[in-house]
């Protein structure tokens, strides 16, 4: 096998996390605390899944998880708009407990600032809100904290970071790892609001960085503005996955598609693969980002979620209810491809001639 390129992600500063000894002395040394506690509190799933689940005893799990916005973040500062990307904050922690099948319940708030604004306190605060009004959890704490020593103040002096844990409930009959799938399970996808907060460093990069362009610039295949278009929220898949586990059909696993894309489908622990051969034309946006960095097919979408923010895999009898379901949310969803048996675990794209091999696309 020839060695692998240094990839324009990596070039923007975003390097590969995974795989080293290192990494793994990291992960074994919190795997160790799982023996710190009595039967209850102990989780019950292993490091890396989108979510874990802690056991409360008598059959319940509770489910959690914690993310950021990443530098989506410095969008809004160059946008000078702040009151959307607390949804993206409950988006992406929502989304993660969806996969072990978890209720999202109640999510809290780490916000760091260079220095204390209160005008972006408030417009922050609406957007968690609005988050939380689309996943139907409450906000019932959080922390502020200053560290102009620490954080940028960035294009206007107003730089931030904005973080969340999330926790919701499960049965533990009913949890899901992804250790269920099957050959011949279909993948269906949901369409994603864009570039939702996951690979924003390089598309950064392409737009301001190499092409000089303003957050102001109307491009005519956006059809607005490109600020306004980076800074669109993520998606919140609750109610969508909610309803499919509420109505009988046969879910067999959720996947988030953050970052590494596509890649997201083979953290399921079953020895299985996914063709994706029906992947739907991405919205404009990706193209455009291709185009501009001069991309490659492989590199887009193990980065980008390329127009499918979450994936479904159910059972191949289940497949059109599930579509019909979902259709009637009004989010647009397809088939995109079907499990199959492999115990490498792969992930393949036919159109783009692309097999997945570790942590990238060939």
């Amino acid at each position: 096998m020839s060695e692998r390129s240094e990839s324009a992600y990596e070039r923007a500063g975003v390097l590969p996390i995974g795989g080293s000894e290192r990494q793994q002395q990291f992960s074994r040394l919190l795997r160790a605390t799982f023996a710190y506690c009595g039967s209850v509190g102990r989780p019950v799933m292993d490091l890396g899944y989108f979510a874990n689940v802690i056991d409360l005893g008598n059959g319940m799990g509770m489910a959690i998880s914690t993310d950021g916005v990443g530098t989506k973040t410095i969008i809004a500062q160059l946008m000078e708009r702040y009151d959307t990307i607390g949804i993206d904050c409950v988006a992406m922690n929502v989304n993660d407990l969806l996969c072990v099948g978890a209720r999202p319940l109640a999510l809290v708030d780490y916000i760091a600032l260079a220095r204390y604004d209160e005008e972006v306190m408030v417009e922050l605060a609406k957007g968690l809100a609005e988050g939380a009004r689309q996943a139907g959890i409450s906000i019932p704490g959080g922390e502020t904290a200053q560290l102009g020593d620490l954080i940028m103040g960035g294009p206007n002096e107003r730089g931030f970071d904005l973080v969340g844990t999330c926790i919701g409930l499960v049965t533990l009959a009913h949890l899901m790892t992804g250790d269920r799938l099957a050959a011949g399970d279909a993948v269906i996808g949901l369409a994603s609001t864009g570039v939702h907060s996951n690979g924003m460093t390089l598309a950064r990069r392409i737009c301001f960085s190499e092409q000089g362009w303003d957050v102001g610039r109307r491009l005519d295949e956006l059809g607005r503005t490109l600020g306004e278009e980076l800074l669109e929220p993520t998606a919140i898949y609750v109610q969508e996955a909610l309803s499919l586990l509420d109505s009988g059909v046969d879910v067999k696993a959720y996947l988030n598609i953050t970052g590494d894309g596509f890649l997201n489908l083979a953290r399921v622990p079953a020895a299985v693969g996914f063709v994706l051969d029906a992947l739907p034309e991405p919205p404009p946006v990706f193209p455009l980002l291709q185009r501009a960095g001069g991309i490659s097919d492989a590199e887009m979408h193990s980065v980008f979620n390329m127009g499918v923010g979450f994936c479904a895999v159910v059972a191949e009898g289940d497949a059109d209810l599930a579509l019909e379901l979902l259709k009637e949310r009004g989010r647009g969803c397809w088939r995109i491809g079907t499990v199959v048996a492999d115990p490498e675990r792969r992930v393949r794209i036919p159109a783009k001639n692309l097999v997945s091999e570790g942590k990238h696309f060939r």
